[in-house]
């Protein structure tokens, strides 16, 4: 389930500053589950109502988060999975104001959470849950660690060769593997039934396999991933043309690819592809 060809993004994906980088696995078979290891570089001091990506807007990136925050002053760690979402929202931090603080989370593609998890991923969309409750073995280790490695390369390091540890006891689907494999490559294009005889399966053993697996239909997450390959496309510098995209990505006409991105993004096009950029530099 190599993934070459699509890669989600968020609705920032420029910013960069003290509270928020990213880091990528350095294992090439770990990077097929995970899109990223993210957090604060080190610990920092939180300003009044909080800073970078505690303000800003979350859209569905077919992505599931461990995410711990971790309070240096309370001695304190807050730990949470958050599955697959399907809607946009806007985060907010609940930090006291003058305490070191720092976040250290890792960034699943929605269908890699299930591999590494304890429990199935049914009811999990939209949702946000203990880590662990499906990551128990993850979090018994992790979490002290977060205190004793500070900054997010060291981490990431440490949840790196963690999950390696876990990798021969991966959980893994041949239909669903290959059912995702069709949506990436497709950019979302097929619908649930083309989908379902592409696998040799019944349209209600795939539905079923996509609950347990990743928390979402096949149907559903195939129009995410349309969304996000159309929002990949959005961000680049050469120009976005409107036509062309209706074409490629299967959309009715132009009102339906501007109707869906707005529900997916909570603003249009232009208001999305400004506040991408405008947040560069935050």
């Amino acid at each position: 389930m190599k993934n070459t060809v699509y890669v989600p993004v968020t609705a920032t994906p420029f910013h960069r500053d003290e509270t928020y980088r990213e880091v990528l696995p350095g294992n090439a078979e770990l990077a097929k589950y995970v899109r990223c290891f993210w957090g604060s570089e080190r610990p920092y001091q939180e300003q009044e109502g909080g800073m970078g990506t505690g303000n800003s807007i979350v859209i569905p990136d077919t992505c599931a988060d461990i995410i711990y925050e971790i309070d240096h002053t309370a001695n304190t760690v807050t730990g949470m999975f958050c599955g697959i979402n399907d809607r946009p929202f806007s985060t907010g931090r609940g930090r006291r104001k003058g305490h070191m603080v720092s976040t250290f989370a890792v960034r699943f593609y929605g269908w890699g959470a299930y591999a590494f998890s304890e429990d199935s991923l049914k009811g999990t969309m939209n949702g946000f849950f203990e880590v662990s409750s499906r990551f128990g073995w993850l979090d018994g280790i992790l979490r002290q660690q977060l205190f004793e490695r500070t900054s997010l390369g060291e981490r990431a390091e440490a949840a790196e060769a963690l999950f390696l540890g876990r990798m021969p006891r991966v959980r893994l689907n041949g239909v669903v593997n290959n059912a995702i494999r069709g949506i990436t490559l497709l950019s979302g294009t097929l619908s649930a039934g083309e989908l379902a005889r592409e696998c040799f399966v019944s349209e209600r053993q795939l539905e079923r396999l996509f609950h347990e697996y990743i928390g979402i239909t096949p149907k559903k997450l195939g129009n995410l991933v349309r969304y996000q390959m159309l929002w990949n496309e959005i961000l680049r510098k050469g120009g976005f043309h409107m036509m062309d995209a209706v074409s490629r990505y299967g959309y009715t006409d132009q009102s339906h690819l501007m109707r869906e991105f707005k529900r997916y993004h909570s603003m249009d096009i232009h208001a999305a592809r400004r506040y991408a950029y405008d947040f560069h530099g935050q």
